[in-house]
C-alpha cells in the first residue's frame, strides 16, 4: 500500500485543477481517473473547442439550493485568474458572444495545459484507475483500485454528475457522500433539449435543424438566444437555458418576435406594404420554411391574402400566436444529452471555504457533483476551476 498526502478521484475540469492547486502548496498528489483519457467532458464541449469560462462570470449566473455557496469560491479564483493561465500557456482564444471565451484551435490544448501544469508541479495522473471501496481510518482514508491501494490524508471527490454517461458519468460522488451520512438533493438532467409529443413532432416534421432567434421564458426566467428544432423536439441555447428552469408540467412560453410589438409592426406594415402576403412579411424575421409552417397551423385562412385585407383582431391574434407561443413539453431528452446534472449534494454539508466535509475530517467534494449548476456559456467550467482551486488550497 502506497501513501500520498492528497488522492483525488476524476481527472476532469475540476479535479486536474484541485491536483494543480495542492501541488503547487509541495502536497504529494494523484489525480485518477476510471476513463481511458482524461477530461473527456472538456474535449467534448463547445463543439470541441471548449467553451473554458465567461467574461461575465458572477453568483447570479449558478443554481443552488443555497445561493450564497458559490460566492466564496468564484470570487478567490475568477474568469481573470483562470485566463492569465491560459495565456501563459500561449493558447489562442476568442470570445465567440455573450462573454463566452473559446480555444481558436481544439479543446485539447485546455487538457494539455492542465496536464503540463500538473506535470510541471508534479501532481500525477493516472487513467483507467476504477475505485473498489473508500475507507475512512484515524488518519485519512484508504482507497483500494485496481491499480492498488493508497493511503492518503485528503481524499477529493471531483467524479462529476450524471449527464452523458457515454463519457463515463456514473453516481460514484453521490455514493461516497451516502456513505458517509451526506445529504443529497433529487438530481436531474439540466442544460437539455425538451421532447414534444408525437402530434407537435408531425406539424414540425421536415424542420429539424431549422433554428430562429427567441425569446423563451418559463417559471419567471427568460434567456434570448436561438431555438432549433430537433426530430425529438426543441434545442438550441436558449432552450437548454430555459430547461434549467423547467419542471414536467410547465408551460413555455416562446417570442419568436423578440424585438417588436408585431401587432403595431404588422400595422404598419399594413400601410407600408399593403400588397404584400402575410407569409412573406413574416419570412423577413423567420425562414421562409418556418413562416409557412407556423402560418399553415395557425392563421391558414390568412396566409395568402395580401396584409390589407387582415383586419385588425386578426391581425392581434398573429402577433399573440407569435409572440407568446406556449407549449408543454412531454420531457427532456434526459442525461444522454444533457450538460449538467442539477441537484447533488447538499452545500449546507461542504465548507464554502475549503470544499471540506463539515462530518467528515480530509473529505473533499468539489464541481458538479455539488448541489452548484451555472449557466450555458462557460459558467460551469469557471465552477470547475473554482471549487478545484480552492479545495486544493486546504487539502
Amino acid at each position: 500500500m502506497q501513501s500520498i498526502d492528497v488522492l483525488v478521484i476524476g481527472a476532469g475540469a475540476a479535479g486536474l485543477m484541485c491536483g494543480i492547486s495542492a501541488a503547487t502548496r509541495g502536497r504529494s498528489t494523484m489525480v485518477f481517473d476510471h476513463a481511458n483519457k482524461v477530461g473527456k467532458k472538456i474535449l467534448m464541449s463547445g463543439g470541441g473547442r471548449c467553451n473554458f469560462t465567461n467574461y461575465y462570470a458572477e453568483p447570479g449566473n449558478y443554481l443552488s439550493h443555497n445561493d450564497h455557496f458559490c460566492k466564496s469560491a468564484l470570487s478567490r479564483y475568477t474568469q481573470w485568474d483562470f485566463i492569465a493561465l491560459v495565456e501563459k500557456h500561449g493558447i489562442p482564444y476568442h470570445e465567440k458572444k455573450l462573454g463566452q471565451l473559446f480555444c481558436d484551435n481544439k479543446a485539447k490544448d485546455i487538457v494539455n495545459m492542465l496536464l503540463a501544469e500538473c506535470d510541471e508541479k508534479g501532481a500525477e495522473v493516472r487513467i483507467k484507475c476504477s475505485v473498489e471501496s473508500v475507507k475512512k481510518i484515524d488518519d485519512g482514508f484508504i482507497v483500494s483500485t485496481n491499480q492498488g491501494k493508497w493511503q492518503c490524508e485528503s481524499l477529493v471527490i471531483a467524479t462529476g454528475g450524471l449527464s452523458i454517461p457515454t463519457m463515463g458519468a456514473t453516481g460514484f460522488g453521490y455514493d461516497i457522500a451516502k456513505q458517509f451520512d451526506l445529504s443529497l438533493y433529487p438530481t436531474w438532467a439540466a442544460l437539455v433539449p425538451f421532447t414534444l409529443n408525437p402530434k407537435m413532432l408531425e406539424e414540425f416534421d421536415g424542420l429539424s435543424g431549422v433554428s430562429a432567434d427567441a425569446l423563451v421564458s418559463c417559471n419567471g426566467q427568460s434567456f434570448r438566444e436561438n431555438i432549433l428544432f430537433t426530430h425529438r423536439g426543441l434545442s438550441g441555447p436558449s432552450i437548454l437555458q430555459i430547461s434549467s428552469y423547467w419542471q414536467p408540467g410547465d408551460t413555455v412560453e416562446i417570442n419568436l418576435f423578440p424585438d417588436v410589438d408585431l401587432f403595431e409592426q404588422l400595422k404598419q406594415w399594413q400601410s407600408d406594404k399593403s400588397k404584400s402576403h402575410l407569409v412573406t412579411l413574416l419570412s423577413e424575421q423567420l425562414t421562409k420554411n418556418l413562416a409557412e409552417r407556423f402560418s399553415q397551423l395557425w392563421f391558414e385562412s390568412l396566409v395568402h391574402k395580401p396584409i390589407a385585407d387582415i383586419s385588425h383582431v386578426d391581425l392581434q391574434k398573429v402577433a399573440d400566436s407569435l409572440q407568446a407561443w406556449q407549449l408543454k413539453p412531454t420531457g427532456t431528452e434526459g442525461y444522454r444529452t444533457a450538460e449538467v446534472t442539477m441537484g447533488g449534494i447538499n452545500t449546507d454539508e461542504v465548507s464554502s471555504k475549503t470544499f471540506e466535509a463539515k462530518k467528515v475530517k480530509g473529505l473533499y467534494f468539489i464541481g458538479e457533483v455539488l448541489d452548484v449548476t451555472g449557466h450555458l456559456g462557460g459558467f460551469n467550467f469557471q465552477w470547475a476551476w473554482a471549487s478545484g482551486h480552492c479545495a486544493g488550497q486546504y487539502t
